[in-house]
């Protein structure tokens, strides 16, 4: 008996130390969400997925397209797709509290796609997912509302400025073709 216990606890620390060693490097390690104290294993919420990030801000001329964002999770979160967002006062257009983001994003647009606690995400300090993204990519985020698609490898396969609209023709075949390539 004591034997089979030693085997099964064996069995589930290589179970763990191999899920650990198949996260890709841009999901490795947790988040705390928007104005909240809970936190997201990225990994765990996000591994095989397709992912749009996102880095956001509630005062910038560009905040209107949470709308946008909003319609392209609830389109596509069915298929394995997600949209995150990082709210991120980098560009001087996130201030005040995560309480002040979070009104903006939860109350004013509706958002429900995952939002993460405002971080930097350029720079020596940018947040471990923006400085995998800056590595992978070799772009930082230019200004706000940035777009990166991160394939269900953990691959950065697009990067999309401010200006592109989440539901432009050429993001959405980008996103498209990355639930074909999965099947």
């Amino acid at each position: 008996m004591k034997k089979m216990m030693m085997m099964g606890i064996g069995w589930l620390c290589l179970s763990n130390l191999a899920f650990a060693a198949s996260c890709p490097d841009i999901l490795k390690g947790s988040q705390r969400k928007l104005n909240s104290t809970d936190t997201v294993n990225l990994c765990e919420a996000f591994q095989g997925k397709t992912l749009l990030v996102v880095n956001t801000a509630s005062q910038c001329g560009y905040t209107s397209q949470f709308d946008q964002l909003e319609t392209l999770y609830q389109q596509y979160k069915d298929q394995g797709f997600a949209v995150v967002g990082f709210p991120s006062n980098d560009f001087n257009q996130d201030r005040g509290g995560e309480e002040a983001s979070a009104k903006v994003c939860y109350l004013d647009y509706g958002v429900t796609f995952p939002m993460m606690a405002r971080s930097n995400v350029r720079g020596s300090g940018a947040n471990p997912v923006f400085a995998e993204i800056t590595r992978q990519a070799g772009v930082e985020p230019r200004w706000n509302f940035y777009k990166y698609l991160i394939n269900p490898n953990g691959d950065v396969v697009a990067t999309f400025p401010s200006s592109v609209s989440p539901l432009s023709p050429n993001l959405l075949s980008v996103i498209k073709k990355q639930f074909s390539d999965v099947l």
